[in-house]
C-alpha cells in the first residue's frame, strides 16, 4: 500500500469514529479559483460509506463599508448520475467553444466591450457627423 492510501485509510478511520461528523469530512477535495467566485470540489462520506461529490460556488460580495460575505450555492452530485451528467457538461461546453470560440467576452473581463449592435449605433452616428458641412456653420 503507497502513502497516499495509508494516509487515506488511517484518515477514513478517525472519520468512522465519529460517525457524527462522518458526511461533513472531506475525502478529497480541489480547489478553483476564479476572479470574486471560488469553486470547491469535494469528495465526501456518506454514513454508509460510499462517496459522492459536493460542488460549492462561493462569490464574494462587497458592503458600501468595505465589509464583504460570500453567498454560496452548492450541488450534490452521486455516483449513479456522474455518466450523465460528464456527458451532459461535455455536450454543453463543447456547443459554446464551437458556437463561440474560446475568447472570452463580456463586460466583466473587457471594460471597453461593446455589442455589435452598439457598434453599429456608434459608427451610424459617427457618420452623421463626420457629413456635416462645417462650411454651412
Amino acid at each position: 500500500m503507497n502513502k497516499s492510501k495509508k494516509k487515506i485509510t488511517k484518515y477514513r478511520k478517525l472519520i468512522m469514529n465519529d460517525k457524527e461528523h462522518l458526511e461533513q469530512e472531506e475525502i478529497f477535495s480541489q480547489v478553483l479559483r476564479a476572479g470574486r467566485r471560488t469553486y470547491f470540489f469535494d469528495v465526501r462520506a456518506t454514513k454508509a460509506d460510499d462517496y459522492y461529490l459536493t460542488v460549492t460556488e462561493s462569490k464574494k460580495f462587497t458592503h458600501d463599508d468595505g465589509s464583504f460575505h460570500y453567498k454560496k450555492h452548492k450541488i450534490y452530485l452521486y455516483k449513479e448520475d456522474f455518466n450523465e451528467f460528464n456527458e451532459m457538461l461535455k455536450a454543453a461546453t463543447d456547443y459554446i467553444l464551437n458556437e463561440k470560440g474560446e475568447e472570452v467576452i463580456s463586460e466583466r473581463h473587457q471594460k471597453d466591450f461593446k455589442r455589435p449592435s452598439e457598434l453599429n449605433e456608434a459608427s451610424s452616428s459617427t457618420e452623421s457627423f463626420t457629413d456635416v458641412n462645417f462650411e454651412d456653420i
